[in-house]
């Protein structure tokens, strides 16, 4: 790919991750190109997988008061497997991340209230093959993207 078509590519995915729902017009006039080129561009980035699909970013009350916590979790080794499978079940894991250093996981996990939190927290560290877990709750989101 040529340096001036990835940098155009560059400006449309993050024009796409500040709105994915902003439409073919909206992106072809930020960036002074068509309207097809636009819809080339996306369909080129999704077919090869750099936009792998689009996700909803949760706003006004909802968000606002959620609360979620970094969790990071250390594994009995012997169980890893049954442990992603356990933690990937918990509805309120939203991401899970293999790590390296003295954990071998950091779970983000959400809720609606302090309350819920601490009840899935105590959940994740009762789970098999969970060996010990250290929590660090979000005050405040400084940039999300």
């Amino acid at each position: 790919m040529d340096k001036v078509i990835a940098k155009q590519d560059r400006k449309l995915l993050m024009l796409l991750r500040d709105n994915a729902r902003s439409s073919i017009t909206e992106l072809a006039r930020a960036l002074g190109v068509s309207r097809s080129t636009v819809q080339n561009r996306i369909a080129k980035l999704e077919s090869s997988g750099v936009i792998r699909g689009y996700s909803v970013q949760l706003g006004g009350a909802f968000s606002a008061n959620q609360v979620e916590a970094h969790v990071s979790i250390k594994v009995v080794q012997k169980l890893t497997a049954r442990t992603n499978s356990a933690l990937e079940s918990i509805s309120h894991v939203a991401q899970l991340y293999s790590v390296s250093g003295e954990y071998d996981l950091i779970a983000i996990v959400q809720a609606q209230s302090l309350e819920e939190l601490s009840a899935v927290l105590d959940d994740i560290g009762n789970l098999e093959g969970v060996e010990r877990t250290n929590s660090a709750v979000v005050l405040e989101t400084r940039l999300r993207r």
